[in-house]
C-alpha cells in the first residue's frame, strides 16, 4: 500500500482525538470507549498498526543518523488506562539505543529542591533520539492539584503560592514546550481516556488474578474518590496547553487494540511531516570510502 494511502486512512483515527487548540474544549465531548466504527474482527486495525510500527522503526533510523530533530512523547492517564502497554506494543520495533523511557515517581529530596521542571528537563531525548515519558511535568498540574498538600512539600515562598498558582503553572508549560519546539524538539501528548466504568473492570482483574495482585495498590481505589477533581484538573490542562506545535491526543482507552493504533498512528504521522532522510555523502567523504574499499579488498 503507497505511503499516501496510509496516511490517508491514519488521519481518520488521529484527527477526531487531536486538540491543537483549547478554545472550547471539553473532555465531555471525547467517548472513552469510540473506536471510530472498527473491531477487531476486521483486522484493518491490526494490520494497520503492524504497517504504522514497521514504519516508525524506518523513521527512527533515519531519525537519529540525521541528528537533528528529537521526538517527545509524553503519556499521562488515570491508573489502568494502558500507558505501559501502549507504549510496549507501539515501540516493539524501535531500536532501543535510540528510544529512552523515563517513569516519574514521588520526587526525591533534591529534586524537591530544585524547581518543579528540574527532573524532567535532565531527561528531555537528546538530538536524534526518542524520549517517551510516562507520566511528566503535567503531573504538577494534576496529582498536585488534586492533593495540595503535596504542593506543600515543595517549599515555595509562601507569596507565589496564592490561587493563581496552576494557571502560572500551566502558562510556564505552555512556554517550555514553545521553547523546546524551536530547539527541534516534537512534542506529542497523550492524554489516555479511560472510563471510570472501565478502570473498575480492570481493577477487578487485577484483585481476581493473583498473578496480577502486584500490579494493584490500595491507594489506586483511594485515587477513585477524586475522579471528578482529576478530570477537572485534566480538562483544565489540555485546554491551557494544546497548541500546534504541541498538540494533545485524548486517546479512547477503554479498547486497548484502538488506543495503540490511535497513538501509532499520531506518530507516524508526525514524523512524517519532518521529511526524515540518511545524511548525505559529500564527494570528499566519497572518496575516502572509496579508498577505504580499495584498502580492505588489498588484504589478503
Amino acid at each position: 500500500m503507497p505511503r499516501k494511502e496510509i496516511l490517508d486512512q491514519i488521519q481518520k483515527y488521529t484527527h477526531p482525538f487531536r486538540i491543537a487548540s483549547g478554545k472550547g474544549f471539553q473532555l465531555r465531548d471525547f467517548d472513552p470507549g469510540d473506536t471510530c466504527g472498527l473491531n477487531m474482527e476486521k483486522g484493518e486495525a491490526a494490520e494497520l498498526l503492524q504497517r504504522g510500527t514497521r514504519w516508525l522503526a524506518e523513521e527512527q533510523d533515519m531519525l537519529y543518523a540525521q541528528d537533528r530533530w528529537s521526538l517527545l512523547l509524553v503519556f499521562q492517564a488515570m491508573d489502568a488506562a494502558g500507558k505501559d502497554s501502549t507504549i510496549k506494543h507501539v515501540m516493539s520495533g524501535v531500536n532501543p539505543q535510540g528510544c529512552q523511557v523515563s517513569s516519574f515517581k514521588q520526587p526525591s529530596q533534591e529534586e524537591l529542591a530544585h524547581d518543579f521542571m528540574w527532573r524532567y528537563v535532565t531527561r528531555l531525548p537528546v538530538r536524534g533520539q526518542i524520549g517517551i515519558f510516562n507520566r511528566s511535568y503535567y503531573e504538577e498540574v494534576l496529582v498536585v492539584r488534586v492533593h495540595e498538600e503535596i504542593l506543600k512539600r515543595q517549599r515555595l515562598p509562601p507569596a507565589f503560592m496564592g490561587a493563581r498558582i496552576w494557571d502560572e503553572r500551566l502558562a510556564d508549560i505552555a512556554h517550555f514546550e514553545e521553547y523546546l519546539t524551536r530547539q527541534g524538539v516534537v512534542i506529542l501528548k497523550f492524554f489516555l481516556n479511560l472510563s471510570r466504568g472501565e478502570q473498575k473492570k480492570r481493577f477487578m482483574k487485577r484483585l481476581d488474578n493473583p498473578e496480577k495482585n502486584w500490579k494493584f495498590s490500595v491507594s489506586d481505589v483511594q485515587e477513585r474518590r477524586y475522579w471528578d477533581d482529576y478530570m477537572g484538573s485534566y480538562a483544565a490542562a489540555i485546554a491551557a496547553t494544546a497548541s500546534e506545535h504541541a498538540p494533545w491526543y485524548v486517546v479512547p482507552a477503554d479498547n486497548k487494540w484502538f488506543t495503540r493504533l490511535v497513538v501509532a498512528a499520531a506518530i507516524v504521522e508526525a514524523v512524517e511531516k519532518l521529511n526524515l532522510a540518511y545524511p548525505k555523502v559529500s564527494p570528499e567523504q566519497k572518496k575516502e570510502l572509496a579508498a577505504a574499499r580499495a584498502e580492505l579488498a588489498r588484504e589478503a
